[in-house]
């Protein structure tokens, strides 16, 4: 298997032993990649790159420029790039290769092994025995407020004067004043500043805690409610590079601040391949923390 396009999934460390028992390899037997092909390694300068035969027609370049503007194919794609190296990584280190990546038959694997092979080299050796657990915390919800006697339902539906429905008159104890709706509203406006603060405080919390007990952090942008379909506000969403055998501890530790954040939801996802800690971010701090935490205004 030498000739046509090669998809390719991810760089893992050559350890010398037959193809067979590669750990990685090992893990994806019965899984298919994009095109529902097998998954194999081609070995070059001690480092082996996972990857699978794919069709020309929908990955020349071309096709593959096409392809990339279907997001129902690409979405597919992708998820079926992430199970394979997900499954290659649940017990070895691998380094994720970039989202459709590919290249000319073998020799071409073998060349982006050796254009890349110090970069390769060093996240390998630095991310030996660490997995990527993500992290996003979104406001709550407040409870919905009962309307004011006197005010429900008074614009939806006219009602004859004498009805029980109808409005209360300016000067009956069910109305509300002038006086006391500014005076209501302000009282709005103040809870709805004092949680955000607490949103805001929660937030530095959760990623301060979770910070400590990473190796590495990294903040991504907020996700955008119209493709994640969720409408609570996304005030963190983060990425925590932790060794393996710490992983049942934070996980722990994350559940632990859910129930010290009323003011947030928190989602664990994880744990995956390092995706986001495969490149040196040569703007991080000594400790290897990027970022800081806080909710947008």
């Amino acid at each position: 298997m030498t000739e046509g396009l090669r998809y390719a999934y991810a760089v893992v460390r050559d350890t010398g032993a037959p193809e067979a028992a590669l750990d990685a390899l090992t893990a994806l037997e019965g899984v298919t990649g994009v095109a529902d092909e097998s998954v194999y390694a081609v070995r070059h300068l001690g480092l082996a790159v996972l990857a699978g035969a794919v069709p020309a027609e929908d990955y020349d370049e071309g096709s593959l420029r096409e392809r990339l503007e279907d997001m129902t194919w690409l979405e597919t794609m992708a998820r079926a790039h992430q199970r394979v190296v997900d499954t290659a990584g649940a017990e070895s280190c691998v380094i994720p290769v970039r989202l459709a990546t590919v290249c000319h038959g073998d020799e071409g694997l073998r060349r982006m092994l050796a254009t890349g092979r110090e970069r390769f080299a060093s996240a390998l050796d630095r991310l030996e025995g660490r997995v990527e657990w993500g992290v996003k915390a979104y406001a709550t919800q407040p409870a919905a407020e009962k309307p004011p006697a006197g005010t429900a339902n008074a614009a939806n539906a006219p009602s004859a004067p004498n009805s029980p429905s109808a409005p209360s008159a300016p000067n009956s104890p069910g109305a509300m004043s002038g006086r006391d709706y500014l005076r209501r509203r302000k009282a709005q406006r103040q809870a709805a500043e004092r949680r955000w603060g607490d949103t805001e405080e929660g937030t530095r919390l959760v990623h301060d805690t979770l910070g400590a007990l990473a190796e590495r952090s990294r903040l991504h942008p907020p996700q955008d409610p119209r493709l994640s379909g969720i409408s609570d506000r996304n005030v963190l969403n983060a990425a925590y590079l932790v060794r393996r055998e710490d992983s049942a501890d934070f996980a722990e530790r994350v559940g632990e601040l859910a129930g010290r954040t009323p003011a947030l939801r928190l989602e664990l996802t994880g744990p995956w391949a390092p995706y986001s800690f495969t490149a040196m971010d040569e703007t991080s701090g000594a400790e290897g923390k990027t970022g800081s935490a806080g909710a947008d205004g």
